[in-house]
């Protein structure tokens, strides 16, 4: 049963009882009476299934604090097992809050994987995953890749598997922030956004709906076969350059959120990664471009 299956009245119903949500690798039970919240799940989320069982990963409420904040500049709290992770944000921004939570709930917890900090998108049975930090073009080339034939495993977080080394698939919407947001919606004029938020910690703020096609495979893992290291710049001639694979295991790990906890799992996760895939620096501006790049690494044979 999907999430579309329910009236937007159902689902404002479902989520005040608790909506138990299947997000790829994770169940998720969502609580909340605030009504952007639910316009946001119906929203970008129409195409996920709902659990049929009440087992979750992770158990998420947002709500309204309980003193004069309901009321006077009302704000919004995230409380994941009852516990306060983060202080409360202005109660406008409560959808971006729950996206931002999911991510530190996975992040913090799903340490049964090696996790990265990173985009992954994957294309004729391999992946390109898109390591980098904010302000890079991560998320832009991601929204544009998943829009032109790659499958979403995930826009933030990349997680690979201990006991095989295949890529776990998170698909959930694509996070674009300040002028990326008009970038991807002239490039994909179709794409479904949710809602800007404007003045949020992160600037600027919107959502991008996966494709139908990426959350039907949510079930579907995926074997590295590139490692990229986008960056934007203004004018930037496109290119691809290989780099070698210490550098490449160096960088990663220094976007890994787990690999010193993990020890020698994590050395010898990220050490098969590296020996599986190709390492690349990829500059660029023009997403045309971009594209072409990434089309033509998948004629390439695979090793």
């Amino acid at each position: 049963m999907k999430l579309s299956s329910l009236t937007p009245s159902e689902l404002i119903r479902q989520l005040r009882q608790g909506l138990f949500l299947q997000t790829g690798a994770f169940v998720v039970h969502i609580k909340t009476r605030i009504p952007a919240v639910a316009h946001g799940l119906g929203l970008l989320y129409a195409d996920y299934s709902l659990a049929s069982n009440e087992f979750a990963d992770f158990h998420v409420t947002l709500a309204p604090p309980r003193n004069l904040r309901r009321w006077l500049r009302s704000q919004v709290l995230f409380q994941f097992e009852g516990k306060l992770p983060f202080k409360p944000l202005p109660y406008s921004q409560a959808f971006p809050m729950l996206e931002w939570g999911l991510n530190w709930c996975v992040s913090n917890h799903a340490h049964t994987y090696l996790m990265i900090h990173a985009a992954v998108v994957e294309k004729g049975g391999r992946a390109a995953i898109l390591p980098a930090p904010p302000g890079s073009g991560k998320s832009t080339l991601c929204a544009a890749l998943i829009n032109r034939g790659w499958r979403l495993l995930s826009d933030e977080l990349t997680l690979i598997r201990l006991n095989d080394g295949l890529i776990e698939s998170f698909p959930r919407p694509v996070s674009l922030k300040n002028g990326s947001i008009e970038v991807i919606k002239r490039y994909v004029p179709s794409a479904i956004f949710s809602p800007v938020v404007k003045d949020t910690i992160k600037g600027t703020v919107a959502h991008m709906k996966p494709s139908t096609d990426s959350v039907q495979r949510g079930q579907e893992p995926a074997r590295a076969a590139w490692i990229i290291f986008p960056k934007f710049t203004v004018g930037a001639e496109t290119r691809l350059e290989e780099i070698p694979s210490a550098r490449a295991f160096m960088r990663v790990a220094d976007n890994s959120f787990n690999y010193g906890l993990l020890g020698q799992q994590g050395f010898q996760a990220l050490a098969q990664l590296i020996d599986h895939s190709q390492a690349f620096d990829f500059s660029y501006s023009e997403l045309d471009e971009a594209m072409q790049v990434f089309d033509n690494l998948t004629l390439t044979k695979q090793a």
